[in-house]
């Protein structure tokens, strides 16, 4: 059997000192997460965070930089999952569009917030990915390449 991890994406969105998360259902009950979600066939990085970001919470997003490359098992369903997680800006939204299924809102809170609700992150990346941030991790978006 060949083991392939589930690869997806995610969106550190800050604006005025507070970051962009989707609070969202989950088998664990309601959890924080950035906005975030599985790459889909023929698509890039880059545009699977800009469409992630847009279903999830209504914002439209650029994508300026490469915040890192995470890999992380999740123990309750035997997942392994690669998570490229992106910094950029916002440039519009749409208030009255419909979030995805099982998203019950978008919240902007700051890192202490987020800090202070650990137990509430869907996963230990939410932070990390957090703290990378607000380290001044940044990597260009062409160390990413998409062929079609």
């Amino acid at each position: 059997m060949i083991w392939k991890p589930h690869v997806t994406v995610a969106a550190v969105i800050e604006r005025d000192g507070k970051f962009l998360l989707v609070e969202e259902e989950t088998p664990q009950g309601l959890r924080f997460n950035q906005p975030a979600g599985h790459l889909e066939a023929h698509e890039s990085l880059p545009e699977a965070a800009i469409r992630e970001t847009l279903e999830e919470s209504a914002y439209h997003f650029a994508p300026h930089h490469l915040v890192g490359i995470y890999r992380w098992h999740a123990p309750e369903s035997d997942t392994t999952y690669l998570r490229f997680a992106f910094c950029g800006k916002l440039t519009g939204q749409e208030p009255e569009r419909a979030l995805d299924t099982g998203i019950v809102r978008a919240v902007w809170l700051t890192p202490d917030e987020i800090r202070s609700n650990l137990a509430r992150h869907r996963s230990p990346l939410v932070l990390r990915c957090l703290e990378d941030y607000l380290a001044g991790k940044r990597y260009p978006l062409d160390l990413l390449v998409h062929y079609d």
